[in-house]
C-alpha cells in the first residue's frame, strides 16, 4: 500500500471525487488549490484533497473510498498519513460534512470532535437537494482534531 501525491490531471479521479461531493462545480472550487493524494493498494482504493485554510488549519475538502473497499481502513489510513505528513506545518486538521449518520461517526472514530456548524450550507451552495442515507443534508458540520 502506498499513498501518492497527485500533481497533474486530478480530474482523472473524478468518479472518486464525486462519491464525496456530488456536484462537479463544487469540486472545482477547491481541487486545483488543494493537494490531492491517492491510496494505491493493487489499484487506487481512495483519494483525499486537502487545503491550507490559514491560521495553521489544514482542511480535508474531499475524501472517498471505492465502494467495494469500504470498511477496509483505507479512509482512516489516508487521514493518519495526512496528519503525519502535515504535523510540523499545521496545528489543526478540519473536515466539513453533512449531518449524516454515515459520515459523522467515521470522523469521530478517527479522533475528530464537532467544532461548528454552517446552517443551510447544502441548500445555499448546491443546485439540487443532496441526500445521504435517505436524509437530506442541510447544514455543514465541521469537525476538528489537533495534529
Amino acid at each position: 500500500m502506498q499513498i501518492i501525491a497527485v500533481t497533474e490531471n486530478k480530474k482523472q479521479y473524478l468518479s472518486l471525487l464525486l462519491l464525496a461531493d456530488e456536484q462537479e462545480d463544487m469540486i472545482d472550487r477547491y481541487l486545483e488549490r488543494g493537494t490531492m493524494y491517492v491510496l494505491d493498494d493493487n489499484g487506487v482504493k481512495a483519494e483525499c484533497v486537502v487545503t491550507d485554510e490559514g491560521d495553521r488549519i489544514l482542511e480535508i475538502k474531499n475524501i472517498a473510498v471505492e465502494p467495494d473497499s469500504h470498511g477496509m481502513g483505507y479512509g482512516r489510513r489516508l487521514i493518519e498519513a495526512i496528519a503525519e505528513l502535515y504535523a510540523s506545518d499545521f496545528d489543526t486538521l478540519r473536515v466539513g460534512t453533512g449531518d449524516s449518520t454515515l459520515t459523522i461517526p467515521f470522523y469521530e472514530k478517527c479522533g475528530f470532535k464537532r467544532h461548528h456548524t454552517i446552517k443551510n450550507f447544502f441548500i445555499d451552495n448546491y443546485d439540487h437537494p443532496i441526500f445521504e442515507g435517505g436524509v437530506q443534508l442541510i447544514d455543514m458540520i465541521y469537525l476538528e482534531q489537533p495534529i
